[in-house]
């Protein structure tokens, strides 16, 4: 189970915002509720009033909500055929996996058709799952420390030489470090999946001295504006919030990762229509998925709704047309359906060392 997304994660299990008089309050699903599982705290709650409530209002529906998303716990539901979550919030990696494991519904050919005609990536669009955000891993650097220059390249991020100091990185393997190593290494990115994970390994090596490690949001903005780990693999949205709180951080869009989190319902869901119902409400309007970008500072699934996001947000996202041209590209969630077990498992005695 990941144990934090972009906005640090406040448990709201059991929670039910009734949103009409109709339908049935207790546990599971009834005819008139829906269930929302994703990663908690402030950014589920964006996510909600955004794109869940105005959806719900329309039809009558109770939202039920539940945090955070629990890979085993779904995979446990489905076995046992009594699922009680509904749309969840998944890493694409696990997407992949438990859709081919039969763990997750199919989705629809008409979602998956109105995903790519309104705007949606085609490489974000999965048989089991369609995007709900996205996001870029930054170098993200303490703008006190580099006052002047600061590193552009994920290259000028490994030298230690010209910018001194420690170097943040998520303690995950999806979390961008080794493409990270790899560009520095030299590796285009064209060329950058499958990855070299002994050539990652060796450039992590070189600065192994100068690493240190987070495992939440609030880690990692800490140490960055404290100076402990002045440059940081950062995730932009915590960033751009930081910095609208008065610390003194900023993001590096030149190279950035582009990531992102898609929705999926667990196999056997008593109300799956209602759960496509709302996907294809979500796909159709572009101005509740920049409501989200506003509220949550994640890019909006579709480009078609950067339009509507306020001008401020729109230049931190990944979708911005000028962060976009600088992204060193997609995260291969393909790749890492494959390979995150045993990349974990090594990622884990490397750490030990």
């Amino acid at each position: 189970m990941k144990t934090t997304k972009l906005l640090a994660i406040a448990s709201v299990a059991g929670l039910a915002v009734t949103l009409s008089s109709c339908g049935g309050s207790g546990s599971g699903a009834s005819e008139s509720s829906l269930t929302v599982t994703m990663w908690g705290g402030a950014a589920q709650k964006a996510h909600v009033d955004s794109y869940f409530t105005p959806w719900a209002k329309t039809k009558g529906v109770t939202i039920k909500q539940d945090s955070p998303t629990d890979y085993a716990k779904i995979k446990a539901q489905v076995e046992a055929g009594k699922v009680t979550s509904g749309p969840t919030e998944v890493e694409p990696n696990f997407a992949n996996t438990a859709c081919e494991a039969g763990l997750l519904e199919k989705l629809p050919q008409d979602i998956l058709d109105k995903a790519k005609a309104t705007g949606v990536a085609e490489d974000q669009i999965g048989p089991c799952a369609i995007p709900i955000l996205q996001y870029s891993f930054t170098i993200a650097y303490n703008s006190k420390t580099f006052s002047g220059a600061h590193p552009t390249t994920w290259a000028e991020f490994f030298d230690t030489k010209r910018f001194p100091g420690k170097r943040g990185f998520w303690k995950y393997a999806t979390g961008g470090m080794f493409e990270a190593a790899l560009l520095a290494d030299g590796v285009t990115p064209d060329q950058l999946y499958p990855l070299d994970i002994d050539r990652a390994f060796k450039k992590l090596d070189s600065i192994k001295s100068d690493i240190v490690f987070f495992d939440t949001g609030d880690q990692m903005t800490q140490m960055l504006a404290s100076g402990e780990a002045p440059l940081v693999q950062a995730w932009s949205g915590r960033i751009f919030q930081a910095q609208q709180e008065g610390e003194k951080v900023a993001n590096e869009w030149n190279d950035n990762l582009v990531s992102y989190d898609q929705i999926v319902v667990p196999k056997g869901y008593p109300n799956k229509d209602l759960a496509f119902d709302w996907m294809r409400w979500f796909l159709d309007n572009p101005k509740a998925q920049a409501a989200d970008a506003d509220a949550s500072i994640y890019g909006p699934a579709s480009d078609k709704a950067l339009e509507f996001v306020s001008e401020n947000v729109r230049k931190e996202l990944p979708g911005f047309p000028a962060n976009a041209e600088r992204s060193a590209g997609l995260v291969d969630y393909g790749y890492w359906a494959e390979n995150y077990d045993s990349v974990t498992e090594r990622l884990n005695a490397w750490i030990a060392q």
